[in-house]
């Protein structure tokens, strides 16, 4: 590999950082970022995690934030913050161009670098890679393994079977989704085979020497990696079957029993053509395009040689068997596009690549030149503003039932009420939400060590503060009226609309205007 390939993709992720690095704390929490800051409390405290078949995914998330909030915030949950966490998607959305050095030879140098800028500037996955979920794991470990039986297939190092095998344990280890990837490598494996032997004349047969001992190998390494992080290492011996149980309530999730139903081009639109009113146009068809190309270019006019171009095949049959599987499954949320679009930046890179080589004379390369930059600044241009302008609101196509910034208002009176209550941070807490809608509340609560959750009025509904959704305002009302401040209605969520209120008592209040008055409107103070 040449050293200045190596240069360059070092470059390109140092770039792709820079980009994600600021403000990682600027968004306010989704409710599944909440969820699993909450999720990970156990491990961070305690030193318990416990695989949940029914929600949460995989273990690999919390164990690799484990060591950054300890490095961080040492074992005070209080005290770590929304950036701490986000370190962990943002540095495998970055070693994602890292990665591409494995495959070098299958894509080629001038594709290497196409796709890692374009991964670099993608907003998808910039968007993505400040988000506490785990996707960006699963694709990072998804590359690992393909790239890692890549090179097995070039050198048949043991080596490189153990490290596939490695990102296998940590594909199931991370998110259920990772058999759709595995169906669809398996797909696009045969019909590469077939392919060869249509068009190449290629006899069917087993790859020539292979080692059934370094594919053993592998293998025991990854069911010896899911094993380990799915028992909590070795402390909840249900944890691998309880991995292989969640594929009951996965697969009703899949079929449509959830709210989260879309048609089947709805990943494509997201991509190709997204506009609300009042809002910015969002389009990665630069990339869409490209990819086009890519696929041309690696189907109708491969690679003189011949296993670059049966890795070019494999990754488009792949990349379309794996967006197609996500097609046709009613259940989508926009972050889910990452597992297939990540092929279609590949893809980009060796369209654009393909290009390149085609214009042949000084004009073209310069039109491609100028073509090229202005795609570029607009998907930098989109990257910003999904990142740092529109990061919450959704008028940007990555943004999915999520959490209003009113909520840190909310949070900042409820903590200066605490100031002056006093039991300080032990002031207690009542939330009144129907249905546990109040995420991401506990996340944003964890500095108070007295709060109460509660799906409906309770008997003692009495409390200092008091969290509600109008929902409960027929019943809570009349109780609080001449006792409580309504000192506030919050928007929660836009879509669909949904609010939370915060009533304080008469006494509290007082002391709160006390120490905290209202800062008179500047237009006022400048009219006298």
């Amino acid at each position: 590999m040449s050293r200045w390939l190596v240069i360059g993709l070092v470059l390109l992720a140092a770039g792709a950082a820079v980009l994600r690095l600021p403000q990682l704390g600027r968004r306010p929490m989704h409710t599944d970022e909440s969820v699993h800051t909450l999720k990970f409390r156990d491990l961070l405290q305690d030193g318990q995690y416990r695989y949940d078949p029914d929600e949460f995914h995989g273990p690999s998330l919390y164990y690799f934030t484990l060591p950054v909030i300890r490095l961080l915030a040492g074992k005070d949950f209080a005290q770590s913050t929304e950036s701490q966490y986000r370190l962990v998607p943002l540095a495998f959305g970055v070693g994602l161009i890292l990665l591409l050095a494995l495959v070098t030879d299958g894509l080629g140098r001038k594709a290497i670098l196409f796709s890692g800028f374009l991964t670099a500037i993608s907003p998808a996955m910039v968007f993505y890679s400040r988000y506490f979920i785990h996707e960006l794991i699963l694709v990072f470990f998804t590359f690992l393994f393909l790239a890692s039986l890549w090179r097995y297939s070039h050198s048949r190092n043991i080596g490189w079977s153990l490290l596939a095998g490695i990102g296998l344990g940590m594909m199931h280890a991370t998110k259920e989704t990772w058999v759709m990837v595995a169906a669809a490598a398996g797909g696009a494996w045969i019909l590469n085979e077939l392919w060869a032997v249509w068009k190449e004349g290629k006899t069917w047969q087993m790859p020539a020497g292979l080692n059934w001992r370094h594919g053993l190998a592998g293998l025991l390494v990854a069911i010896a990696v899911a094993i380990v992080l799915f028992t909590s290492f070795f402390t909840h011996a249900d944890g691998p079957l309880d991995s292989i149980r969640t594929y009951g309530p996965w697969f009703r999730r899949a079929e449509g029993q959830t709210t989260h139903v879309h048609p089947w081009h709805y990943y494509f639109g997201l991509l190709a053509w997204f506009h609300r009113p009042k809002g910015p146009v969002f389009s990665e068809a630069l990339i869409l395009v490209c990819a086009v190309a890519g696929v041309f270019g690696t189907v109708f006019r491969p690679h003189p040689q011949l296993e670059r171009a049966r890795f070019g095949r494999f990754l488009v049959f792949s990349t379309v068997l794996l967006a197609l599987i996500y097609a046709l499954i009613p259940y989508k949320t926009p972050w889910c596009l990452l597992g297939f679009y990540h092929g279609i930046i590949l893809l980009a890179g060796v369209g654009l690549a393909f290009l390149w080589d085609w214009a042949r004379n000084g004009r073209a390369k310069a039109v491609f030149l100028v073509l090229f930059t202005l795609g570029s600044l607009h998907l930098l241009g989109q990257a910003y503003l999904a990142a740092y302008r529109y990061e919450a609101d959704p008028k940007n196509p990555y943004v999915y039932a999520h959490t209003m910034s009113h909520i840190k208002r909310l949070v900042e009176t409820v903590e200066k009420a605490a100031q002056v209550h006093p039991q300080k941070n032990g002031m207690l807490i009542k939330v009144m939400v129907p249905g546990s809608d109040y995420w991401p509340l506990p996340w944003y609560l964890r500095k108070l060590t007295h709060v109460e959750w509660w799906p409906g009025l309770p008997q003692d509904w009495e409390a200092p503060v008091i969290i509600s959704s109008p929902k409960m305002d027929d019943v809570l009302d009349p109780k609080v009226h001449g006792l409580y401040v309504p000192a506030g209605l919050y928007p929660h969520r836009p879509r669909p609309p949904t609010f939370l209120q915060l009533y304080v008592k008469l006494d509290l209040w007082a002391e709160y205007l006390k120490a905290f008055p209202p800062q008179r409107d500047e237009d006022e103070e400048s009219s006298q």
